[in-house]
């Protein structure tokens, strides 16, 4: 529901409001990544230092405000400086994650093999060593990242210079990041009379290319929550993208648990990571007699590739 006005906004309303505002958040992500999708800044980033000394904060947004990489919105649009954060942040998780790839590209570009179909026991030994954290990880890593290096080798005639030339940019999803907002742009409330849902308020323009902050109003938006949230956890700023139409919020929260015993334990969980999917993951139960059985099918988490991107795993933290 639109507060100001007082109009309750069928879905299809409510998911333009909001592309509204992602596409003006990814427009100032794109830029900002674009004019930091260099080796020399994501460097800068990922030390971890300004130039000052000083510790980076944590949060993305922050950090990239510490270096002094700023944004700006297209001529004649007014945005509050809580969707300038959500640009910042986004951009500046981006920037992040590219340090182990551009890592990982760098050793594989530096002991390019004789023949990258199939290195020598001492090329094996080269390149892992020329990897931070080679020694442990999984070759399928490094012949994913080999081959997609081969295919820009074939394509171009020499080697790339680095993982911002053979990648390039990546595209910008069409997202809003809450969590780093404060109570002057979202704030959410779960409801006393039914556990099961949440009222999250936020502004949102009323136009494509809100003029002033005339322009933007503050909308309510329940949320039903699945029964696997508990009653007791504290609910945080979702992040909202827009499925099928509709908008769907990313709900993040934090609950108490016991203290994990060391030993006695009858269910395990599972995870791993290959090359198809970034996760799979099945529960089994131990039992009294030996027996181990699996507690359903299990799950699996899809990749997503970038363009022009190879099949490689993620990296393993």
């Amino acid at each position: 529901m639109d507060e100001e006005s007082g109009e309750v906004l069928s879905p299809a309303v409510l998911a333009e409001r909001v592309g509204w505002c992602a596409d003006l958040v990814a427009g100032m992500v794109g830029a900002l990544i674009g004019g930091h999708w260099n080796a020399v800044d994501v460097d800068a980033l990922a030390c971890g230092v300004d130039a000052g000394g000083r510790r980076l904060p944590s949060n993305a947004w922050m950090a990239l405000r510490r270096l002094g990489w700023t944004t700006t919105v297209p001529v004649g649009v007014r945005v509050n400086d809580r969707v300038v954060r959500m640009a910042q942040e986004q951009a500046g998780r981006v920037l992040r994650s590219v340090k182990w790839r551009a890592d990982l590209t760098a050793g594989v570009l530096s002991t390019w093999p004789a023949d990258p179909r199939k290195r020598t026991p001492a090329e094996w030994e080269q390149v892992r060593t020329a990897i931070p954290g080679g020694e442990s990880l999984a070759s399928s890593v490094i012949k994913g990242r080999t081959r997609q290096v081969a295919t820009f080798l074939a394509a171009n005639g020499r080697l790339p210079v680095d993982v911002f030339e053979l990648e390039g940019a990546p595209r910008v999803p069409r997202m809003l990041l809450l969590a780093a907002c404060d109570r002057q742009q979202a704030t959410i409330e779960r409801s006393e009379a039914d556990p099961g849902r949440a009222l999250l308020r936020l502004q949102l323009p009323t136009r494509s290319d809100p003029r002033g902050y005339g322009d933007w109003t503050w909308v309510a938006c329940p949320i039903s929550l699945p029964p696997t949230v508990p009653t007791g956890a504290v609910l945080h700023l979702p992040t909202l993208r827009i499925t099928g139409g509709r908008v769907r919020a990313d709900v993040a929260y934090t609950h108490p648990v016991p203290k994990a015993r060391r030993t006695g334990h009858t269910v395990a969980l599972g995870v791993d990571w290959g090359l198809n999917t970034l996760l799979s993951a099945g529960a089994l139960r131990l039992h009294e007699d030996g027996r181990i059985t699996a507690l359903g099918a299990g799950g699996a988490v899809p990749r997503r590739r970038c363009p022009g991107q190879t099949a490689s795993p993620a990296p393993p933290w």
